[in-house]
């Protein structure tokens, strides 16, 4: 027997659930990409996609995933030759490095431990140490969905400044943009890549580069870069140029309606949103972790993030876990990666969601824990409601 039967709930990292708006915005006929209505909707979302990063800076539309966005970037700004620095909290900055030096460049990785965020003070003793200035981009994320954790980008750039280095700040926000405060200029960073997947509510599909003066200045002498990615090129006067050939045009129509909705929210509305989910989630795992098998990946609370929770199950395969969920209430819950492999799963409260699709969640993964008997603090999905109760007024 089983209670699955009825829309599936996914809570997973990405790809996270699509507005039936954003949809809809989708059910159209292939347009004219030369004039008229497709005109109007690349110009204004280079006008309006600075926005969501706080930059005054160009930003690039790719059709690509967010593997195509990290080429996009590094291409557009190195060298082959040139040395990074990769600042390790998970699978993905050192995903990036490693596309990197496939591409010609020197990679060292700041290596440490998958449980909490970057240490900015081993970054600026690091930096210090490169006295020739060697190091010429820093690889971060701003949240890693392998491990759960949310690097703190202004005190990684303090440490960069404290150490005098000119090395440009490269940061991965495929699973933070649209989901917490992302500050580009303000926090001194050069190049910023995102995906379309995640906070921003469209289906996979669409990279998304951001990028700052001094950028702009390396690009100038980079020879890793190639006509797809390059910026000289997709900064032409011809419309085609902007996506380097035909445009992702339902991908596109996709993003313009999914931005109007952030921008209807509001970004700092979204963000609390965001924050209180995240919120909920922990309370809940909080209790279930009184039972001993259950247990936060990251550490230190303030260094959890808010777009998606990694919970570490010990002493047995979490996918009996997963299992249960999917097949018996309906509810596909994210598995671990990388180094979690096979010893997490993952519980995403990011973009398109709020608090019945939470709280359902949460139900479903309680359900599963007292129907295959692991040990579990009760209350957890109390807990959170009381939270959610306590914090959004009526």
């Amino acid at each position: 027997m089983t209670v699955s039967n009825g829309r599936q709930f996914l809570s997973i990292p990405g790809p996270t659930n699509i507005p039936d708006e954003v949809l809809q915005a989708m059910n159209r006929p292939a347009i004219d990409l030369y004039s008229g209505s497709m005109l109007g909707i690349t110009y204004s979302l280079l006008d309006d996609l600075p926005k969501l990063f706080k930059t005054a800076g160009r930003v690039y539309m790719y059709a690509a995933n967010g593997h195509g966005g990290w080429e996009a970037a590094f291409t557009n700004v190195l060298s082959r030759g040139d040395r990074v620095l990769v600042l390790e909290s998970g699978r993905f900055a050192v995903g990036w490095g490693e596309m990197a030096r496939l591409m010609g460049a020197e990679i060292e990785v700041l290596a440490q431990s998958g449980r909490k965020a970057v240490d900015p003070s081993a970054v600026e003793v690091r930096l210090k140490a490169d006295t020739k200035h060697s190091i010429k981009a820093i690889f971060v994320v701003q949240i890693d969905t392998a491990t759960g954790v949310v690097n703190d980008l202004p005190a990684i750039r303090k440490a960069i400044d404290s150490a005098g280095h000119p090395a440009l700040l490269m940061v991965d926000t495929v699973a933070s943009l649209g989901c917490m405060p992302y500050e580009m200029d303000a926090w001194g960073i050069d190049v910023t890549m995102a995906g379309s997947q995640k906070g921003l509510m469209t289906p996979p599909g669409l990279a998304l580069v951001a990028a700052g003066p001094r950028a702009m200045e390396a690009h100038k002498a980079a020879n890793m870069r190639t006509m797809y990615w390059d910026w000289t090129f997709r900064d032409g006067p011809e419309h085609y140029q902007k996506y380097c050939g035909t445009p992702p045009e339902h991908t596109i129509f996709a993003l313009r309606k999914a931005v109007d909705l952030l921008f209807a929210e509001g970004l700092e509305n979204a963000f609390r949103r965001h924050a209180l989910l995240a919120e909920a989630t922990r309370r809940a795992v909080a209790k279930w972790a009184e039972g001993q098998v259950l247990s936060f990946n990251i550490i230190d609370p303030a260094q959890r993030a808010n777009s998606v929770t990694n919970i570490l199950v010990n002493g047995m395969n979490p996918q009996i876990i997963l299992d249960y969920c999917r097949e018996k209430c309906g509810v596909v819950l994210g598995v671990g990666i990388g180094d979690l492999t096979g010893k997490a799963f993952r519980i995403a409260h990011m973009g398109h969601t709020n608090a019945p699709m939470v709280l359902g969640t949460l139900a479903a993964v309680e359900m599963a824990l007292k129907a295959l008997k692991i040990p579990h603090g009760s209350g957890g999905v109390q807990a959170a409601i009381e939270y959610l109760g306590s914090e959004v007024a009526p």
